[in-house]
């Protein structure tokens, strides 16, 4: 994890350590989370000088609270951020659902997020069917996620070949996610990556925490409508 991708962490932490004193200066912790939305897009997108600025504005908010006794927190040292691995996830994420927020609250909770978007080719051979929404737009939704700290656009071809580009310390799969733990673990140290891999236990249950499920209920409602 780079300087930049530390100090987005830091602030973070101390955005959900912080304790107001008094609720008429929300509006400020307000802004400061929205800076920190920002600098986590422009990480996202490769732009480390605006991230930088980003996080420093809302960095000098929530000093500025502290300073007249509004609000307590704590900064902590580089060395002393929690959770500063690397945590690859993968997927479609075509139409995110509760079941996605899971997966990537999960990875969250594990380090620094870099979600790897599927390229539509892989993604349809995958899913076996035709990919609705495109790879660029379902990156861009994805990296307005909280709980993601990049998005990364797969690329065409052999899927492991990301490992290249990302070098995680840790990938997380998910509970229906259909590849062997060692296979990953393999194909990673092929292109010299050592790479923990830790997978959920078991899907969030909930209505429609299916992509597939969800489609089909649109195709179904549409139906009645003729």
């Amino acid at each position: 994890m780079d300087r930049v991708a530390i100090y987005i962490r830091n602030l973070e932490e101390a955005l959900n350590s912080l304790i107001l004193r008094d609720q008429a200066y929300k509006y400020i912790v307000d802004l400061a989370q929205a800076y920190l939305k920002d600098s986590k897009y422009y990480y996202s997108i490769g732009d480390r000088e605006t991230a930088l600025a980003t996080v420093s504005y809302a960095e000098g908010l929530l000093d500025a609270l502290k300073l007249i006794g509004i609000a307590d927190f704590v900064w902590k040292k580089p060395s002393e951020i929690k959770n500063n691995k690397v945590v690859m996830v993968a997927g479609t994420f075509e139409i995110l659902h509760p079941g996605h927020l899971l997966y990537l609250r999960e990875a969250w909770k594990l380090g620094y997020v870099t979600a790897v978007v599927s390229s539509d080719e892989n993604a349809e051979r995958t899913k076996k069917r035709k990919i609705i929404i495109p790879q660029q737009q379902r990156a861009e939704i994805l990296s307005s996620i909280y709980y993601v700290h990049k998005t990364v656009e797969g690329k065409p071809g052999n899927i492991f070949d990301i490992f290249y580009e990302v070098k995680p310390d840790i990938v997380l799969l998910g509970p229906n996610q259909n590849i062997s733990e060692d296979v990953v673990k393999q194909e990673a140290k092929k292109r010299g990556v050592d790479v923990e891999i830790i997978r959920l236990p078991e899907l969030y249950k909930c209505e429609l925490c299916s992509t597939t499920k969800i489609i089909e209920k649109i195709i179904a409602s549409f139906s009645q409508c003729r």
